[in-house]
């Protein structure tokens, strides 16, 4: 899968290198290019933002240099285009798991102000936004969301069932997880994780599970999908 992410501020997404997607990366399974729209400004100085009309404060993106930067990477097949903005669409694990499914998406990071409103129109297929507030650019939630999409890509994770262990990927926050040593200042690693009793410990898993989301995210089981076994578990909460 690709990413081409049109940015003021390439450099930032060296942090990608790391970890996870860096191996993903040496196997070619993610590929993230970033495009510097100053290299398309025709502005010696490179500038690529000017004044609001209408007066106000701030200075705002220029059209042309983020067409051109576009342009350069979209070709023929026009791939999806996904314009990180707070006034977007809530970013969640299903729409990266939807986004997981395209090939190639295109990624602007937009700063000062915002963006001339008719690039938008012209180039843009979705908005999305990690969260309601403002941050300074674009670059910060577009590694959130290739971060959060390129774990749902087949091969990036060392295996189909860690990802579906995770929080939020079924509707429901993840179990508690414990490791060596057995016990850790007094606490005591749970005894069914001990026993080899693997029913035992899915059951065990899945009531945590939800005991979790019911203690912390209480909204999230209006949507989750439930067995009866998992609705009568909760009525004992």
């Amino acid at each position: 899968m690709k990413f081409s992410v049109l940015t003021l501020f390439p450099e930032m997404f060296e942090a990608l290198n790391a970890s996870v997607l860096g191996r993903a990366a040496e196997k070619g399974i993610i590929e993230v290019d970033c495009v510097n729209i100053r290299d398309f400004s025709k502005d010696r100085h490179r500038h690529v933002d000017d004044y609001p009309y209408g007066a106000g404060g701030g200075m705002v993106m220029q059209p042309g240099p983020i067409y051109d930067a576009w342009r350069s990477v979209a070709g023929e097949d026009r791939p999806l285009v996904v314009y990180m903005s707070p006034q977007g669409r809530r970013f969640t694990q299903k729409l990266a798991r939807d986004l997981s499914r395209e090939e190639h998406i295109i990624i602007l990071c937009g700063h000062y102000e915002g963006v001339d409103q008719r690039v938008l129109d012209e180039i843009v297929d979705m908005e999305v936004s990690v969260g309601d507030y403002v941050l300074t650019g674009g670059e910060l939630p577009a590694m959130v969301m290739i971060d959060a999409v390129s774990r749902m890509v087949p091969g990036v994770l060392d295996s189909e069932e860690t990802a579906s262990q995770e929080s939020h990927y079924g509707g429901l926050l993840e179990y508690p997880q414990y490791t060596r040593p057995p016990e850790f200042m007094g606490r005591s690693v749970p005894e069914v994780l001990l026993g080899g009793n693997h029913k035992d410990i899915q059951r065990w898993r899945r009531e945590k599970a939800l005991e979790t989301t019911w203690r912390k995210r209480p909204d999230m089981l209006k949507t989750a999908l439930l067995t009866e076994a998992d609705k009568e578990f909760l009525k004992k909460l």
